[in-house]
């Protein structure tokens, strides 16, 4: 089935790959998750998990590092949200979960997808990136949010000034970490790994796995499970990509016309 909500593409059957050896869990109530993470994918219309889903939300759940090659619109947010969520859906005021991505408009997209799924559980989420005052985040972070989904930058940024602190974070996820590497973000992901507890869950999504990429993952996951469940080319191939010639002023508007569309 389709969803409307930010961040999640169709969810397709499963392929033959089979998690951890085991026989392939093809449906969402499958997955050994709270009742609410249950009724939240119920109430969204998804009933059967894809490549990336089967093979990652089991490997999460057993609380392994996972090093997982997903390209844009494989089903990565819920591969890493719903155990996510399964592990922290006790909530509180500290941050227990830190998603870092590349960019501002993904880190929306991540943070609308795992609020709706943690419709019923007591975890409070907060999307922090550049370009947007301090002030809101800043209320935001003092209030107390159980997950942060931030680009590395403004990340760095708060806890620079000590208004993010993650002592207690349990478990950091990388979305598109080839990208991050690409737009100069490698350092500060280093830095932000070496300011988390020793004992914690570490998830790298990446499309493809380049060299500085793969040193990261050996220097700070530990004995991580690989997943790589599709057989073609990671690439962007699978993406149409259009354009349409227009007059310079009339740009804005013609784009707003296709967004509505």
């Amino acid at each position: 089935m389709n969803s409307n909500t930010p961040g999640f593409p169709e969810l397709h059957a499963v392929n033959d790959a089979a998690p951890l050896g085991k026989v392939p869990m093809t449906a969402f109530s499958q997955f050994d998750l709270d009742p609410a993470l249950h009724s939240a994918v119920a109430e969204l219309g998804f009933e059967t998990a894809t490549p990336i889903q089967a093979e990652t939300i089991p490997a999460m759940l057993s609380g392994r590092d996972v090093i997982a090659q997903a390209r844009t619109g494989s089903g990565k947010t819920a591969a890493f949200g719903l155990p996510m969520l399964e592990g922290i859906k006790q909530g509180g005021k500290a941050v227990r979960a830190l998603v870092l991505c590349p960019t501002r408009e993904l880190a929306l997209q991540v943070s609308d997808a795992i609020r709706s799924f943690a419709t019923g559980l007591p975890v409070r989420g907060l999307a922090v990136y550049g370009g947007a005052p301090y002030p809101p985040q800043l209320r935001a972070l003092k209030e107390g949010a159980t997950v942060v989904v931030g680009t590395p930058g403004r990340v760095i940024d708060h806890i620079e000034r000590g208004t993010l602190k993650l002592n207690q974070v349990e478990l950091l996820v990388l979305d598109e970490a080839d990208e991050m590497l690409r737009m100069g973000f490698l350092e500060a992901v280093e830095t932000i790994l070496e300011a988390l507890p020793e004992q914690r869950q570490v998830a790298l999504f990446s499309a493809t796995m380049p060299a500085p990429i793969a040193k990261v993952a050996k220097r700070f996951l530990v004995d991580p499970i690989n997943i790589k469940v599709e057989s073609e080319a990671l690439s962007v191939d699978h993406i149409e990509q259009c354009w349409v010639r227009v007059r310079q002023h009339r740009k804005l508007d013609v784009l707003q016309r296709i967004l509505a569309v």
